[in-house]
């Protein structure tokens, strides 16, 4: 089954500092036609400011991947990691138990702009994790690259959740109808998941 959610379909929040775009249902949006996705309970399109972030907040039993589309993104947890992630960079903590983190940019005059997403885990109270790796352009592109699974499969991040596949491809070109050439478009999110290797594509803006 393939299903394609479009970026203008998508829940809007706009706080001024923060514009993000919600996939599913998350705080102040709410659509019970669009509540998570087998496990993947949220993709969050954020776009942060400059010199601006979320402070020391608190998450449990949750598997959250960070993804850096432009700019960067400066985490720090309770688990005594700090880091700045790229564009590439892929970030996975596992909340399990519970964990605090902040995360900001810490750029004076340019926005980052990333992905959020979350995904239920296989179990509860699990031990707090994480882990980071970067994937070149060159691995993504054109092709469906493996950047999560539960095995650690191809080198992508392990998570504590049994899916078909965490794929992601985003990618700065499309297919131009009738040649066939590729040209510079918008891009694009492919996850797959679920037994029966369903898809979810959604477009960012």
């Amino acid at each position: 089954m393939l299903e394609i959610r479009r970026s203008a379909d998508r829940g809007r929040a706009d706080h001024g500092w923060l514009k993000s775009f919600h996939t599913f249902s998350f705080a102040d949006y709410y659509d019970p036609e669009w509540m998570g996705y087998g496990p993947l309970r949220v993709i969050n399109d954020d776009r942060v400011a400059p010199a601006k972030g979320f402070g020391k907040h608190g998450h449990r039993d949750m598997e959250i991947l960070t993804y850096i589309l432009a700019g960067a993104l400066e985490h720090r947890d309770s688990m005594g990691n700090g880091s700045v992630i790229r564009p590439g960079d892929v970030q996975r903590m596992s909340a399990g138990t519970g964990v605090t983190h902040s995360e900001f940019n810490p750029s004076a005059t340019e926005e980052v702009h990333f992905l959020q997403i979350w995904l239920l885990p296989e179990a509860l109270r699990l031990s707090p994790g994480y882990e980071q790796k970067h994937f070149t352009p060159a691995d993504k592109r054109g092709r469906l690259r493996l950047i999560a699974a539960h095995d650690a499969e191809d080198g992508a991040v392990v998570i504590h959740q049994h899916v078909a596949r965490g794929e992601l491809s985003v990618d700065d070109v499309r297919l131009s109808a009738g040649d066939g050439a590729r040209t510079p478009g918008p891009a694009q999110l492919t996850l797959h998941g679920g037994a029966a290797a369903e898809v979810l594509v959604f477009d960012l803006p």
